[in-house]
């Protein structure tokens, strides 16, 4: 192969062609460029691409039998998993090459760093084994050694994938959802026993089964990926939480600390999406307020409201600032968000049934003397408020958005229990109280 003129090679796009005459590798990738021009928009331009150096030399091994030109292409790629399937993918839309028609098909994606993890990983035993020989090891060395020894041997196949897996899949009732082998084996390291590996971008069935059957937390890398494959999932799959590591860190790199400060801030599936919407929205907003500024149109506007008379001028709705409502941590360890009038005895009440909550997961719908109507998982806590009848409160271990409190107003409730709270930016009738975390 030859020189690849990128830093470091993540992955290799495989791929076999077949075009039906006899073609030099220049018209096979000449074909390429021009047939995957635009097709997948600036970021993923395959010249723009090798121009910047995210993918190198696409390299073409070719011969000619019958009359007909077949072989390997090799396309080198340091861009993250999901952007490699999807220039992957794209390559298979050539179709012709030069005046004959071509089949190209993708056959596997390799992680290119495997290969020198092994040479690592022989290496180490090697100068392991003489250290071991050539020195006495202190019991720590030796216990840790055997601790990561057997943490190894635990990780299993599961399901028709062999999707790699901790050993506690089947008999956990909740479970993590992971990017690939190498995060399930640093959570093995680390004691947790219930991860698994989704297995790429594609979703298969075994994932599909597992969110449907169990309580699902997708723990993913910290990076634009992680967001994409939480979105794959939400589309084939029931997750309940999910969390991603620290910006630009990997599931795999993060140390036993670091792991379980992270899990503690997982969140609801759909407050993380509403995050996504909103963090989608505010830069659409700003990228489309910094185009009209660079054409001088807020120039023009200043100019426009100074030559108003004054009692026409009114501020322009690009500079106005909508300040959203933020809730004030209060000391004790209930807090009360709103304090529409009550009856003095309801919030001691509410408390105590709440704190019966802690730990479920679950969520109570109550009535006017609050007696439980129904008790459901939180994920079902939406509908089961739109079909409860005289149902006066809900009380849950979970979050309280901003959707539970304009629903529960809408049904009428007067009080919402949880946990704690995430953004609420829209004033409500509804009585919210927190517990202590």
């Amino acid at each position: 192969m030859g020189k690849t003129y990128i830093d470091t090679v993540k992955y290799q796009i495989k791929a076999d062609f077949e075009v039906d005459g006899i073609v030099e590798k220049p018209d096979i990738v000449g074909a390429i460029f021009g047939q995957t021009e635009g097709l997948l928009g600036d970021e993923l331009e395959l010249r723009e691409l090798q121009k910047n150096g995210r993918i190198g030399r696409i390299e073409i091994d070719a011969q000619i039998r019958n009359g007909k030109t077949a072989g390997l292409i090799i396309i080198p790629s340091s861009l993250d998993m999901v952007e490699t399937s999807i220039l992957g993918a794209s390559v298979e839309v050539v179709d012709r090459v030069g005046p004959y028609e071509a089949k190209i098909t993708v056959e596997k994606i390799e992680d290119s760093r495997n290969m020198k993890r092994k040479q690592v990983m022989d290496r180490a035993k090697n100068l392991l084994k003489t250290l071991i020989s050539n020195e006495i090891p202190e019991t720590r060395e030796l216990t840790d050694l055997l601790r990561d020894q057997v943490k190894t041997a635990e990780l299993i196949e599961y399901g028709e994938e062999k999707l790699p897996a901790g050993p506690e899949i089947d008999s956990s009732e909740s479970i993590i959802f992971v990017e690939g082998r190498a995060d399930v084996l640093n959570l093995l390291k680390n004691n947790i026993l219930n991860a698994i590996a989704i297995g790429g971008a594609n979703v298969g069935k075994t994932i599909t089964r597992l969110g449907k059957e169990k309580e699902v937390t997708a723990f993913l890398d910290g990076d634009r990926g992680g967001d994409l494959i939480v979105k794959e999932l939400a589309a084939v799959t029931d997750i309940d939480y999910v969390v991603k590591a620290p910006d630009g860190k990997e599931v795999e790199e993060l140390t036993r600390k670091e792991i379980i400060q992270t899990l503690r801030k997982k969140i609801p599936l759909q407050e993380f999406l509403g995050l996504m919407t909103e963090k989608s929205e505010r830069k659409r907003f700003h990228d489309f307020r910094d185009n009209r500024e660079n054409r001088g149109f807020r120039d023009r506007n200043e100019r426009r409201y100074e030559d108003r008379r004054p009692e026409e001028k009114r501020p322009d709705f690009l500079e106005k600032k909508v300040e959203p409502i933020v809730q004030k941590p209060v000391q004790s360890p209930v807090q009360t968000v709103q304090q529409p009038a009550e009856n003095p005895g309801t919030k001691p009440e509410l408390l105590a049934k709440l704190k019966s909550l802690e730990g479920s997961l679950k969520a109570r719908i109550l009535d006017e003397k609050l007696e439980t109507i129904k008790e459901v998982p939180i994920r079902e806590v939406m509908q089961a408020i739109t079909e409860s009848q005289n149902a006066k409160a809900v009380i849950l271990d979970g979050i309280v958005t901003q959707r539970l409190v304009d629903l529960s107003e809408q049904k009428g409730l007067k009080y919402i229990g949880g946990v704690r709270s995430g953004t609420i930016t829209r004033k409500s009738s509804v009585s919210i109280i927190l517990s202590s975390e």
